[in-house]
């Protein structure tokens, strides 16, 4: 058995998701990887083989044979985590994993800690810590959205343009040190006027990004939509409909549903959480009604979106009044006109004129509900979803950037104010602090262990 000491000793996992299948992959990383290899694989002799090779024999623990495997070779500095790095593929068996993974750790490896793999590249310079993030989102991505705001981030996204921000004010930073030493002198080497220049175009970057968040994070968690109304105003029907399929209990008798219904659909790759409530009325005898109207509150307040859906039969004065109501919860809401099939489409739309942006459906009938999916898009996304390279995702750049953001304003504040040069140079390295912080040139070993302990085992 080899011995090792240091952080790049060698670690092993499986890459592949628990349970049996046709194929499993095991990764294994570290300077010993290919010794271990040697051992273990004695068909050929890996350490001596060509990177992103493939070699196809039986893997052995001693004389005894575990599996047929393929060993594909990664040396470094080209492989994922930038180490010498082995994957083995075998058969899907869990017996035969766990066979392999025993042997590698007898011969010196250890199990890979959640998300070590990623974390070795970004330690190597393989990836910055924004690309190591969107790694576990694009494993994470569950729609057509989610994915591609994962894919660009990996690509660079818009870590590189931070960057590039980040270097030009550290130039400006180190002409304003220098005038610090030369205070006596009266000596300006920091041009002020090309200094006011990257502040605002840094601004204009970090702007954007923030108002970027609310979409992002629709994208990466998906939007709650709560639907609300009044008994038989045909919020079931409408589940149903937006679903494509009988979900939800549909009947004429009030009160039908006592509890709520949450189902998830995909809105041109976004997903929503849509989430029938119990009608909700003032007054009821039913004790399981009234407990079901009561959390149909609690959901309405905490949704992203709220569809309020009424009947076209109902009074126009009591549902202004209740689109009121809604309006003053400050919530995002779409007033939703429902069984325009049994009045006519025209009467309708005269009866609630004075209404703004109400949407004419009739649920039952399938009419417009394709304009209510459109709806539903624009009240989340603004029309700004294909503005990829501007969309952030992770609270915890969100929180960054805020800082950046005020650290910029104390900046212009003390240039417009002519502040003497070391207080405007506090100003400078808290936002140079907080820039490095989102792309990981500045860190701290509790905070990577907690950005990539939310990563799966093998990644």
């Amino acid at each position: 058995m080899y011995q090792q000491n240091g952080w790049n000793d060698t670690i092993v996992a499986p890459a592949t998701a628990q349970g049996v299948s046709a194929i499993s992959v095991i990764r294994l990383s570290g300077s010993l990887a290919f010794l271990i290899m040697d051992r273990l694989f004695p068909a050929k002799k890996i350490s001596g083989q060509n990177t992103h090779t493939l070699h196809v024999g039986f893997l052995k623990d001693g004389d005894r044979v575990i599996d047929e495997v393929v060993v594909s070779v990664f040396r470094s500095p080209r492989s994922y985590t930038g180490e010498d790095m082995a994957e083995i593929s075998c058969h899907g068996s869990p017996y035969i994993v766990q066979q392999i993974l025993d042997a590698c750790i007898n011969h010196g490896a250890r199990i890979a800690k959640p998300g070590e793999f990623t974390q070795r590249a970004f330690l190597n310079g393989k990836l910055d810590l924004t690309q190591a993030e969107a790694v576990a989102d694009l494993i994470a991505s569950n729609s057509a959205a989610s994915h591609k705001t994962a894919l660009n981030a990996i690509r660079g996204g818009f870590s590189k343009k931070l960057k590039e921000l980040r270097e030009d004010m550290i130039r400006f930073s180190a002409l304003n040190e220098l005038e610090l030493d030369f205070s006596q002198e009266d000596i300006e080497f920091a041009d002020r006027k090309q200094f006011y220049s990257l502040i605002s175009e840094l601004r204009q970057t970090v702007d954007q990004l923030l108002s970027s968040f609310k979409i992002g994070n629709a994208i990466r968690n998906g939007v709650s939509v709560a639907i609300i109304g009044k008994p038989n105003a045909g919020k079931s029907t409408l589940l149903n409909t937006l679903l494509n399929e009988d979900r939800a209990i549909v009947s004429d008798i009030p009160g039908t549903t006592r509890d709520t219904i949450e189902e998830v659909i995909n809105i041109d790759g976004i997903l929503f959480r849509l989430i029938d409530t119990a009608g909700i009325r003032k007054h009821t005898s039913d004790v399981i009604e009234a407990a079901g109207v009561e959390r149909s509150l609690e959901k309405m307040k905490k949704a992203d979106l709220v569809l309020f859906l009424f009947d076209v039969s109902d009074a126009k004065d009591e549902i202004a009044r209740l689109i009121s109501e809604l309006q003053k919860e400050q919530l995002n809401f779409l007033p939703v006109a429902n069984k325009i099939d049994q009045v006519g489409e025209l009467s309708a739309r005269k009866n609630f004129s004075d209404i703004e942006k109400v949407i004419f459906v009739s649920a039952k009938a399938q009419l417009h509900t394709d304009i209510l999916r459109e709806r539903m898009v624009d009240a989340v996304v603004e029309g700004k979803l294909q503005v990829e390279d501007t969309v952030i995702t992770n609270a915890r750049h969100y929180h960054a950037l805020k800082q950046v953001q005020q650290s910029l304003s104390d900046i212009r504040k003390g240039l417009d104010e002519k502040v003497p040069g070391d207080l405007l140079a506090s100003d400078i390295r808290r936002c140079l602090y907080y820039l490095g912080e989102i792309t990981g040139q500045v860190t701290n070993e509790e905070q990577l262990d907690y950005i990539f302990s939310k990563f799966c085992i093998g990644k």
